[in-house]
C-alpha cells in the first residue's frame, strides 16, 4: 500500500528533472514543486475580476438588481414592444382596404398565408384542403356563405355547428331508409333502405335545417346534401354515423387575438384559395373519394 512520507526531501533538487521537491513522497516517488504557468494564473485572476464586475453590474446575487438595472423580463418587454411596433407598421397600409381588394394584392396574400399557416393550418391543412370535420376552404362550397363579410365574421367570431342524433327517433331501419334517401340526392343508389320512406322522414325531421330541397341553409350552417361534398366524410359508414349519432363542430373566434386587420388579410387569403369551378370536386368521380371536402 502506498504511503506518504515527509522525511528528508523538502527543498531538495530532483536528480532526474532538476526541479525542487515539495518534501512529499509516495513509495519513494517525489512530488516536484512545479508552480502554475503564469498565463494560467493571470487568466484565473482576470476571470475572478470579470465575475466580480459582472455581479456588480447585473443581477446575480440574491435580490441584488445590479447597478445597470437590467433584467431579462425588461429585455423581453422591450423587444416585444419593438416587434409589435414593427408589425403594426407592416399592417398599417392594409387597415383601411377592403377584403375584396386585398384578395388580389400579392403582398397582402403573402401575409395572409403566414397567418393561415400559424393559426389555421392545424385544422384545415397547410393547403386549406381540410380534413374530416374541418372544411375544405378551396372548393367554393361554404356552410355559412362565402362572401367577404361572412368569411370575416366566421374568422372573427367563430362558428358552432350541431346536428342532433336521429338514431333513437328513426330506429335502425329508419336510419337505413334515411341513408338511402340522403345519398340518392347526390346520385348514389343503395340496395338497402327505402329512399321513399327516407324522403318522408327527411321532410318531417330534416327539412327545417337543410331545406325541403336539401340545398342547405347558410343562416344555420346546414350543408347542401345534393352536391356530393361531405364535411365528415361521404362513405356509407360516415354518413350513417352522422344520421345515427349526430355531429358537433366548433371553430374558435380569432378577433381578440389577431385583431381586425389580420382578420381581413386572413379572409383575403382564404377567399383566394377558392376554385373558379365550384363543381370541380363533385364531378371527378365517386363521392367517397372526396370525403371531408366541405
Amino acid at each position: 500500500m502506498a504511503q506518504e512520507t515527509h522525511e528528508g526531501h523538502h527543498g531538495q533538487v530532483d536528480a532526474v528533472t532538476g526541479v525542487t521537491t515539495t518534501g512529499h513522497s509516495w513509495d519513494d516517488i517525489q512530488e516536484l514543486n512545479n508552480p502554475l504557468p503564469r498565463w494560467w494564473l493571470w487568466l484565473f485572476i482576470i476571470t475572478v475580476a470579470f465575475g466580480g464586475v459582472y455581479l456588480a453590474l447585473y443581477p446575480g446575487l440574491g435580490s441584488w438588481q445590479g447597478t445597470l438595472g437590467w433584467s431579462s423580463r425588461g429585455e423581453h418587454e422591450t423587444q416585444s414592444r419593438a416587434n409589435a411596433q414593427r408589425i403594426e407598421r407592416t399592417l398599417q397600409p392594409y387597415a383601411a382596404r377592403a377584403v375584396t381588394e386585398l384578395r388580389h394584392d400579392g403582398a397582402a396574400l403573402a401575409i395572409g398565408r403566414n397567418l393561415f399557416l400559424n393559426n389555421c393550418a392545424t385544422c384545415h391543412g397547410s393547403d386549406g384542403g381540410g380534413a374530416p370535420g374541418f372544411p375544405n376552404l378551396g372548393d367554393n362550397d361554404w356552410l355559412y356563405g362565402g362572401d367577404a363579410d361572412t368569411v370575416v365574421a366566421s374568422i372573427s367570431n367563430g362558428r358552432t355547428g350541431v346536428m342532433p342524433p336521429w338514431g333513437e327517433v328513426l330506429g335502425a331501419r329508419g336510419v337505413e331508409d334515411m341513408l338511402s334517401y340522403v345519398l340518392s340526392l347526390s346520385g348514389r343508389k343503395l340496395e338497402a333502405g327505402d329512399p321513399r320512406a327516407g324522403g318522408a322522414k327527411f321532410a318531417e325531421l330534416c327539412a327545417a335545417c337543410h331545406g325541403p330541397d336539401a340545398h342547405g341553409n347558410p343562416a344555420m350552417g346546414a350543408p347542401n346534401l345534393t352536391d356530393a361534398v361531405w364535411l365528415h366524410g361521404g362513405s356509407l359508414a360516415a354518413v350513417r354515423e352522422s344520421i345515427d349519432k349526430g355531429r358537433n363542430g366548433a371553430m374558435p373566434a380569432h378577433v381578440a387575438r389577431l385583431g381586425e386587420t389580420r382578420i381581413k388579410l386572413l379572409a383575403a387569403y382564404v377567399l383566394s384559395l377558392g376554385r373558379q369551378d365550384s363543381q370541380a370536386v363533385a364531378s371527378t368521380g365517386n363521392a367517397d373519394e372526396h370525403a371531408a371536402t366541405r
